[in-house]
């Protein structure tokens, strides 16, 4: 590709709660399309170890996959905050643990077809316990899992979350290294 589209014509059509969705008319060497782009914030995603190698998986509800999901602990940036300090905020949020050690293993963009989120997903280690502070609108299940166990939930389909997937395949490569 030589050459980026040029924006013609952008025009918001939603604005919610945690993002927004733009309609934009781009010409594309002379072609002209439109494309719907959702506008998200960014998120987090901790890939959290305890002292014994168990990685802590949070189920919950998910309404737009119709199930319950076993994932890493995520959550939604807030306006303005730094990276390192989202993904230690939505892990005591989510699980009640905080991180001594946090080393960021990647940022992506999950669905970049349409969404301009990126998820910044870290490694979280030298947890100490205390309370979850879930949401409101949050039901969470906290649970601790071998890596293998993990693996065999992937494997059986219990893991179907992406950013999990992702978090899981880093673990295992760190692992044979």
């Amino acid at each position: 590709m030589d050459q980026i589209p040029r924006v013609v014509a952008s025009q918001q059509i939603y604005k919610g709660r945690i993002f927004r969705v733009r309609v934009d008319t781009i010409d594309d060497g002379g072609r002209e399309r439109k494309l719907e782009i959702v506008e998200h914030p960014g998120s987090f995603a901790i890939a959290a170890l305890t002292a014994d190698e168990r990685l802590v998986l949070v189920g919950q509800y998910r309404h737009a996959a119709g199930q319950m999901l076993w994932e890493i602990p995520a959550g939604t940036a807030e306006p303005g905050e730094a990276c390192e300090d989202g993904a230690r905020r939505e892990l005591r949020e989510e699980t009640g643990y905080t991180a001594g050690r946090l080393e960021p293993i990647c940022t992506a963009y999950p669905t970049p077809g349409y969404s301009s989120e990126r998820v910044h997903v870290y490694l979280a280690e030298d947890l100490r316990s205390g309370n979850a502070e879930p949401e409101e609108d949050e039901s969470i299940e906290v649970r601790e899992v071998t890596l293998q166990e993990a693996s065999s939930m992937q494997a059986g389909g219990l893991i179907v979350d992406m950013k999990t997937i992702l978090a899981l395949l880093w673990l295992k490569g760190r692992r044979h290294k």
